[in-house]
């Protein structure tokens, strides 16, 4: 388990690209993002396991930071 600070970033994700035509472990890690179609965002805490989905994904979203107020 990972221990989340009161530190951590948080990033607001956007799929900028469709899923048409992706192979089925990027259709995977976009549903885990909660990334359906596109303009749809989601907002997460950058961990680890984020952070490498988002890597894997890096060709079709965008990701911005944002404020942890």
């Amino acid at each position: 388990m990972i221990a989340v600070s009161g530190s951590t970033k948080k990033v607001k994700v956007t799929l900028v690209r469709g899923r048409a035509g992706k192979n089925k472990k990027v259709l995977a890690t976009l549903d885990c993002l909660k990334l359906r179609k596109p303009g749809s965002s989601a907002v997460f805490e950058l961990t680890p396991p984020i952070k490498g989905m988002l890597e894997k994904v890096a060709h079709m979203v965008k990701v911005e930071e944002v404020d942890n107020a």
